[in-house]
């Protein structure tokens, strides 16, 4: 395979695999890095990709074995050999208390109508401007600011 042509099948898939590797990982400076093994890897075996159909599937398949793999390094952990008292009496109910918060949060979310949870989450999950969910949408501005409105005084309620 040529540079050219690899520039053409896989370059121009950095964006998606970027993103991709973002959702995986929740983390931009690793999904970054992610995708740059994912580079160099496609690059360094460049010649058996002459025979594969679909860049893109082929592609997120291996990124997403590569993050995968980022995350099982990452969660092994030491387990110490005692576990620390709370810092302040109760503080075990209270951990309890916020992950059952977090809980009906993310059934919150989920229970969104459609434009609505896209919406919210592409401005405060993913943190893109009005602008850029307004390309990637073809909503208007003020038309996003309605649903994310709406959104977030249904998410308000959740108690």
């Amino acid at each position: 395979m040529t540079s050219g042509r690899f520039q053409a099948d896989w370059l121009s898939l950095a964006d998606t695999f970027w993103q991709v590797a973002r959702f995986i990982l929740e983390d931009d400076a690793e999904a970054e890095d992610a995708v740059q093994e994912l580079y160099l890897r496609l690059w360094t075996g460049r010649d058996a990709l002459d025979g594969i159909r679909n860049p893109k599937s082929y592609g997120i398949t291996v990124l997403r074995n590569l993050c995968l793999d980022r995350i099982r390094r990452r969660s092994r952990c030491v387990i110490p050999p005692t576990l620390p008292e709370p810092a302040q009496p109760g503080g075990q109910d209270v951990a309890v208390d916020e992950k059952e918060r977090l809980a009906k949060v993310l059934e919150a979310i989920k229970s969104l109508p459609e434009r609505q949870r896209l919406i919210f989450t592409l401005k405060v999950l993913d943190d893109l401007s009005y602008e850029e969910i307004s390309a990637r949408t073809g909503l208007n501005n003020l038309t996003l600011r309605v649903l994310l409105s709406q959104a977030r005084s249904k998410l308000r309620k959740v108690k």
